[in-house]
């Protein structure tokens, strides 16, 4: 059937499964908008205030549902405006398409008004990008996009579309699509290296990464830690990929990690990484990272192999299965010596935050009235700083896809576009985006978003007047010169809200916490809580810079 390059690129998202997308209309688009609008009982498209905002939602979409998530942006300006959405995607493997107009073919090159080399701006941080400028290949191209990202270590594409070639027309061929890539297992030689450190460890440590929760592998986590009767810690990114109320959970592992997690990796025999790039933020000096004791990693992507950590044992593909097959040859072990030991360090060492002023409210008080209100079962989003952190650290996840936040680029703003694409795409689950100020007023325009379409998520902001996270390393390591970490601002938060068509709470005593937060979680549509902390509540355990994992500082 003949169609034209709009109706094409709407057919191929329905093949694709998609349901939603976000975005924002322009010039270089208007012919893909038009179609958005014959398509409208199908595909729904929530517009978003800022093209950031779109790309972060379609990110959290993902992150929370585990499919592909898809934003779309006009040319120039537009395009430029998803960079950095596109990039906390790819440093955080999370799966989207993105999808951007451009100029028409002839005004290519000849710097026209809102003319931008978007596939060359955003090579670097992508798995692959296309500029379509030939109508026969636009259905095979978008089709490629989407098992691009969705296969192997998983990550962001970006598909430039000429205006031209979304007015052109041909024929148009309905295709199913591609089945999931099958990644071989590794040589047999290394299962049996894995399988005999494995039987032989006296204190394994089983360490979480984000590829648990892409790989669906949580299940075979929690069945190795049992087989083997270790300890686990996970990334930031692998909140909820192990039960957090489980007993052997002990918490993050890092530059934020427990006391409890740093004392095991001092002393463990063995260490068993599974879907994790041993970022630096976990490492801390990687020189002195579990020198002792032998390393196994399992990941998807062989470029992380002795990238940051020298590893004795390397076991590529998908953590799911290759956890499947380590599970078939490992008999139970028992570690009773050890299990006691990591539970006496946790009753040693447990998470606890000084308490600021008299009468100020704590952010573990928060978070830990929030989890018993919830049940633990709602979605979190974050933005960075210190409430990121903090979020981690005292909210349980039960669950995989529970915890949405930027961990590898570390994008303040990125929280509150991701809550709104959480919720579009699993609307029973309570959404939550835990900010700071600071963080707020750069996506606090988005609060018209949830207003328009009526989102219930909840702006949980932690209101310290600074740049809480900066301004903690201003007080270690510059002298407490801080500079420009006073926010001084004068915003009314509960007026901003209001004005946005928002329902606005305030959290200012202890006292308040859990009926405020019980009337945010019984209210429908949007909410937004100003929450007064002590500017000088800190995170704890922190590792500074230079310094081992094994060595956090309990106090300031």
């Amino acid at each position: 059937m003949q169609r034209n390059g709009s109706d094409i690129i709407m057919e191929c998202l329905l093949e694709q499964g998609v349901d939603t997308v976000f975005g924002y209309p322009g010039g270089a688009v208007l012919n893909i908008y038009d179609a958005l609008y014959k398509y409208s009982d199908k595909i729904r498209h929530i517009e978003t205030s800022h093209e950031q905002a779109a790309a972060h939602a379609a990110d959290g979409y993902a992150r929370a549902t585990g499919r592909v998530g898809v934003c779309i942006a006009t040319s120039g300006p537009g395009a430029t405006n998803l960079v950095t959405g596109i990039a906390t995607a790819y440093m955080d493997s999370v799966p989207m398409v993105a999808i951007t107009g451009n100029v028409t073919r002839d005004l290519l090159g000849l710097d026209s008004f809102q003319e931008v080399d978007i596939t060359g701006v955003t090579m670097p941080i992508t798995k692959h990008n296309y500029i379509v400028k030939d109508i026969h290949q636009l259905a095979d191209t978008l089709r490629e996009a989407f098992r691009l990202a969705n296969e192997g270590r998983k990550g962001p594409v970006l598909v430039d579309i000429p205006k031209d070639i979304t007015a052109q027309e041909c024929e148009y061929t309905p295709a199913q699509p591609a089945p999931a890539k099958e990644f071989p297992l590794p040589q047999e030689f290394r299962f049996a290296q894995a399988a005999e450190l494995l039987a032989k460890a006296k204190r394994p440590f089983l360490y979480t990464g984000g590829g648990v929760i892409s790989s669906g592998a949580s299940a075979e986590v929690a069945e190795l830690a049992r087989r083997l009767d270790a300890p686990v810690a996970s990334s930031l990114m692998c909140q909820g990929g192990f039960d957090q109320t489980d007993s052997r959970y002990m918490g993050l592992l890092g530059m934020h990690g427990t006391k409890t997690s740093a004392l095991a990796l001092q002393h463990c025999d063995l260490f068993v990484a599974v879907g994790t790039r041993f970022s630096d933020r976990v490492t801390c000096n990687a020189n002195l990272f579990a020198r002792n004791c032998p390393i196994i990693q399992i990941d998807i992507d062989p470029a992380e192999f002795n990238k940051n950590v020298q590893v004795d044992v390397k076991l590529k593909g998908d953590a799911k299965a290759i956890l499947t097959e380590l599970l078939r040859r490992l008999p139970q072990q028992h570690h009773q010596d050890w299990m006691e030991q990591v539970a006496c360090w946790q009753a040693e060492f447990p998470l606890r935050q000084a308490p600021g002023r008299e009468g100020t409210v704590t952010p573990q008080q928060v978070l830990e009235t929030l989890d018993r209100l919830t049940g633990g079962e709602a979605i979190l989003t974050t933005e960075v700083g210190q409430h990121q952190m903090w979020a981690a650290q005292f909210y349980r996840f039960r669950q995989p896809r529970q915890f949405l936040s930027s961990g590898g680029l570390g994008t303040m703003g990125f929280g509150l576009g991701a809550a709104i694409g959480a919720q579009v795409g699993i609307p029973e689950k309570q959404v939550i985006n835990i900010a700071g100020d600071g963080s707020f007023h750069m996506n606090c325009s988005e609060l018209s978003t949830l207003s328009k379409y009526g989102i219930p998520v909840i702006e949980l902001i932690f209101n310290n007047q600074v740049l809480g996270m900066v301004r903690q390393w201003q007080k270690l390591f510059y002298g407490g010169r801080f500079s420009q970490t006073t926010l001084e601002k004068q915003t009314n938060y509960e007026m901003l809200a209001q004005a946005f068509g928002v329902t606005a709470m305030t959290i200012s005593s202890p006292e308040e916490i859990e009926p405020v937060l019980r009337r945010a979680l019984e209210t429908e549509g949007p909410v937004l809580i100003n929450c007064h902390i002590d500017p000088d509540c800190n995170v704890l355990p922190m590792v500074p810079a230079g310094a081992s994992a094994e060595e956090p500082i309990l106090e300031i």
